[in-house]
């Protein structure tokens, strides 16, 4: 169990909303266990013009792994609110439905089903906190990254960011999310051993001031590191840039010093006479690296001034999705007991029955999105494919971390320009519902409203 450290396996099935399992008996004593649909989507983009999709695989593992430990049962139990015939239940707990999804790395848009659960109801209602939780953090923080190396044009983007992340499943998830983004390395050395990822890093300014001087440090960690980037700006940037010329002087074919790094100050200007330090002294070779309070907004412009930059480790703002910290994500009943369901809630109905996402391509380029009824057959290239089934990933459900990354690259390519771009793109991508689906949705609307009306008179 996790005993308030860590989320884990044994865990995860308390990491729900009291209100799912309170659902869940009350589902329970009713006899309420028939198929239900539910969707899950982003309502509005705001800030984005384009989503990356990201969590699946989480989600699968959780799907696949959810159990009643003893231990959760027994503090169910402690909580007055639940019947031993229920905690019985509990105790066989175990998901059996199906999951279709698009894979991670798929550009979305809003309205578009994320991914769509087939189980009976009180399984697909339990599960909504924890796919809520994670598909929209991770699909925010793969989006956010996508701008950031977007703006970074082919130089090198490394996540500095776990330090100041929300927590510490956070940090490991969205480094997860940033490789599928094409974020090249990280520090965070956990998530390295966890998914395979590069890891990397510099080095901090205390150990250049726990050392008498600069020179000193330098010596000495580049001695130890051979290939290190070398941090400058603790005390004068441009000096420090001039005793990493010293030290090359100094150590003539055994200098290996890959890089410095600029972390305050004017980044375009300090890296241009850094440059020209570096180049006057025939280390053509060492190239800059940049961090310090960047983002995707930041590093644009310090790519349009052409400051030589090579690098950028990018943190907080990154991490925090700093200009929009959420998405405004949903999971809404879709239908049940093979009947449409919908809410009419102002600003937050939604589309219901089972459906599909069709994309349309002019050439090799997208142009439109279709949401259609998943019994319709539509023309365009369907976005929502089987990765579970009885409780069971399928192969599609099997994609590795890589697989997702190379999907990423290759449908990102197929978007119109300017999605990719920074400015909000106008015109947005259009995303419609097919007629069937309209139809569907209207006819299931007059049918709540006449309730409504008959139930109020």
């Amino acid at each position: 169990m996790t005993n308030g450290h860590w989320v884990d396996d044994a865990g995860a099935a308390l990491f729900t909303d009291l209100y799912q399992l309170t659902m869940l008996q009350a589902y329970f004593r009713e006899g309420l266990d028939e198929e239900a649909v539910f969707d899950l989507f982003v309502r509005r983009l705001r800030h984005r013009n384009v989503l990356l999709a990201c969590g699946l695989d989480t989600v699968l593992h959780y799907l696949e792994t959810l159990r009643f430990t003893p231990e959760a049962l027994d503090y169910l139990a402690s909580l007055g609110l639940f019947g031993d015939d229920f905690l019985a239940y509990l105790a066989d707990f175990r998901f059996t439905g199906d999951v279709y999804a698009v894979p991670e790395g798929t550009p979305v848009f809003a309205d578009e089903p994320l991914l769509e659960v087939v189980a009976p109801i009180g399984q697909a209602q339990l599960i909504e906190t924890f796919l809520l939780n994670q598909i929209t953090f991770q699909t925010g923080v793969a989006s956010k990254a996508l701008r950031v190396v977007r703006a970074a044009a082919g130089r090198t983007v490394v996540d500095f960011g776990m330090r100041r992340m929300h927590g510490a499943d956070a940090a490991l998830k969205a480094a997860r999310a940033y490789h599928i983004a094409g974020v090249q390395a990280t520090s965070n050395v956990l998530a390295g051993h966890a998914y395979g990822l590069r890891v990397t890093g510099t080095m901090a300014h205390s150990y250049i001031e726990a050392h008498e001087s600069e020179d000193d440090a330098f010596r000495a960690f580049s001695g130890l590191y051979p290939g290190t980037t070398l941090l400058v700006d603790t005390y004068d940037t441009l000096e420090g840039v001039r005793r990493v010329v010293r030290l090359a002087r100094e150590q003539g074919e055994a200098f290996r010093v890959k890089a410095i790094r600029l972390d305050s100050g004017d980044l375009a200007a300090l890296s241009r006479a850094a440059r020209r330090l570096l180049d006057e002294a025939g280390l053509h070779h060492v190239q800059i690296f940049a961090s310090g309070s960047l983002d995707e907004y930041a590093i644009e412009d310090l790519v349009a001034a052409g400051a030589p930059i090579d690098g950028f480790g990018v943190g907080t703002r990154m991490g925090t999705m700093a200009d929009q910290p959420y998405l405004d994500s949903a999971y809404k009943l879709a239908a049940y007991a093979g009947k449409p369901r919908m809410k009419l809630s102002t600003d937050k109905a939604n589309l219901p029955g089972r459906k599909q996402v069709y994309r349309l391509f002019d050439g090799d380029t997208a142009v439109r999105d279709v949401i259609a009824t998943a019994e319709e057959a539509h023309e365009g290239t369907p976005l929502l494919v089987c990765v579970m089934r009885g409780g069971r990933r399928t192969e599609a459900g099997r994609r590795t971390l890589d697989e997702a990354r190379r999907h990423a690259e290759r449908e990102l390519a197929r978007l119109p320009a300017r999605l990719l771009s920074l400015d909000e793109a106008a015109p947005p991508y259009p995303v419609e519902c097919s007629p069937a689906l309209r139809e569907r949705a209207a006819t299931v609307r007059r049918r709540l409203e006449a309730q409504h009306v008959a139930v109020e008179g």
